[in-house]
């Protein structure tokens, strides 16, 4: 058991030294590779084999995700008609430890032909490749974590570490936003944190529970029952907001006084002071008013007149 113990923290500590080693080696280049990024009017075409290419696939990933456009493509398949996803203006970020990777050799003429400058993630600075690139990023490592020295391990590591940094940088550069990376993202938790308004999620028309000044509680009571939002707002001849009307304002009435309490009207016992919220606001926003004045029910409004209902339970649906 030590032995295995021993054995993964080595391979960790390997991986780590190999990653502070490149990041005190990262200069200039890492800075044209960044500006030729930012001028690029196409997109970044991410192209490795083997490992590199797995690791070229989450780096585009990265990218795209993070306001770069781009993809991966497979050397192997580019030269049998995949190439022409790659067009003018593209920038191609190639990824080979070796620097001798003879599929992505074989593409160079393509990228030249059609003006696509190339960045290159290599170990070997002198290589085929380094000679052929426009940037070239260094990621040697010194040893590979390994215990045979072959299987790429910490080369990927510190492959797959710059091209999270490229990325990073490049969002800073950019000024992208948490709300622009949850439109890449619309499906997840954080699209929808992001993305969900109150409007998305108000009831409204016929569903908003709504009575006049003057309505008897007994009435209330019939409004808010069939709209089922354990809640009434209550508005003038107008239309615009006067207050609010709940089951727990009810709950509460009654404990006090259930003589006569049906023919009560509403405005001597509604809340006058409504906490409201507008249809443009996030519902994650919605959420923490309701949960910071301990509430299930939020009037939406325009100005004074109230558009729509949001329900604690709606939010909770919605994720």
């Amino acid at each position: 058991m030590g032995d295995i113990l021993a054995m993964a923290k080595e391979v960790l500590k390997i991986e780590a030294d190999a990653i502070r080693s490149v990041s005190c080696r990262v200069g200039d280049a890492f800075i044209r590779a960044v500006n030729l990024m930012m001028d690029c009017s196409g997109r970044v075409v991410v192209v490795g084999m083997g490992k590199s290419g797995i690791i070229g696939k989450k780096i585009a990933a990265t990218l795209s995700s993070t306001g770069t456009p781009a993809f991966f493509l497979h050397p192997a398949e580019a030269i049998h008609g995949d190439l022409g996803m790659v067009t003018k203006g593209d920038v191609a970020l190639l990824l080979s430890n070796s620097g001798q990777t003879r599929e992505l050799l074989e593409l160079i003429p393509f990228f030249k032909r059609f003006d696509v400058r190339i960045i290159l993630f290599t170990g070997n600075l002198e290589s085929p490749l380094a000679r052929e690139s426009d940037v070239v990023i260094d990621i040697g490592v010194e040893r590979e974590a390994c215990p045979l020295g072959l299987a790429p391990t910490a080369s990927t590591t510190v492959m797959l570490a710059m091209g999270d940094a490229l990325a990073s940088v490049l969002l800073q550069e950019k000024g992208f936003k948490a709300e622009d990376f949850a439109i890449y993202h619309p499906g997840g938790r954080l699209g929808r944190r992001l993305l969900l308004r109150v409007s998305d999620l108000m009831h409204k028309g016929r569903e908003l529970p709504l009575v006049i000044k003057g309505t008897t509680l007994k009435d209330v009571i019939l409004e808010m029952t069939a709209k089922g939002l354990g809640a009434a707002v209550v508005v003038d001849d107008s239309g615009k907001i006067l207050g609010i009307f709940t089951d727990g304002d009810l709950r509460r009435l009654v404990e006090k006084n259930t003589d006569g309490v049906m023919s009560v009207v509403i405005d001597e016992v509604m809340n006058p002071s409504p906490k409201v919220i507008t249809g443009d606001r996030l519902a994650v926003e919605a959420l923490r008013m309701m949960e910071n004045f301990e509430i299930t029910v939020l009037p939406v409004v325009d100005g004074e007149m109230p558009i729509g209902m949001v329900h604690f339970h709606d939010i909770l649906k919605a994720g």
